[in-house]
């Protein structure tokens, strides 16, 4: 096929009317790499749970693992930058000279990837004047732990990986009261974020708690299906 065949192909299929389609862009790696409309998070569910699978009644509720204490977060985490917070343990409310049997430590669980949008397919017109809508979905296991164990935060990001064009971030609470945990979503759409936006950095921060002493155990919030999807939709004034 030709070049021009190819960028009709693209026009076609995605439905980029009225966007700006220079000849110098090659048309067939774009096509190939189809980055309109697939999910450009890598490795999505890291923990190997899905939104679509049932949660046990209560994590609190089960008996700690014989063996070893598990101390961090359980999975696959290639794709992710990691990085882990602790909490300082809360001992305001214990009298003094009461013996502590049992101490939660609770902590943050940080997972980052920063998506190269070009590298991914699209091309600087697309970006800088067209401006496509930019979907952002992301799912958490709400385990109840404390009234936040889940945030947000994806950042538009400049050429230099630094300049924040646009962002959005979003730290939910959880009904403590809830009968038993469920999987809960949270979304986002860009729009309009104006030109130069190159890079897209998604994170989330999840709580977990190691408790140690005679009720010792480890309850991690969980993360699934995750998701940036770039829409063939204008969305610039």
């Amino acid at each position: 096929m030709s070049a021009a065949e190819w960028k009709k192909k693209c026009v076609e299929e995605w439905g980029l009317q009225g966007a700006p389609m220079p000849d110098s862009v090659d048309w067939k790696s774009v096509y190939e790499a189809r980055p309109l409309g697939r999910n450009l998070v890598k490795n999505p569910s890291p923990h190997g749970e899905s939104k679509d699978n049932p949660l046990p009644e209560s994590d609190l509720e089960q008996r700690p693992m014989r063996g070893p204490p598990q101390r961090e977060p359980q999975g696959d985490f290639s794709g992710w930058t990691t990085s882990t917070e602790k909490l300082p343990q809360d001992r305001s409310g214990i009298p003094p000279g009461v013996v502590v049997c049992s101490m939660s430590q609770y902590s943050w669980f940080s997972m980052e990837q920063v998506v190269d949008l070009k590298a991914e397919g699209l091309w600087d017109e697309l970006l800088d004047e067209f401006q496509p809508a930019i979907a952002i979905q992301d799912w958490y296991k709400d385990t109840q732990l404390q009234e936040n164990v889940f945030e947000l935060h994806v950042k538009l990001l400049g050429a230099d990986k630094k300049t924040v064009i646009s962002e959005h971030s979003v730290k939910p609470t959880q009904d403590r009261n809830a009968e038993s945990p469920t999987w809960k979503e949270v979304s986002h759409m860009f729009s309009g974020y104006g030109p130069g936006v190159r890079y897209l950095s998604f994170q989330h921060r999840l709580k977990n708690m190691f408790m140690d002493g005679f009720a010792q155990g480890f309850y991690q919030t969980l993360s699934s299906d995750s998701s940036v999807i770039i829409k063939p939709t204008k969305t610039s004034s």
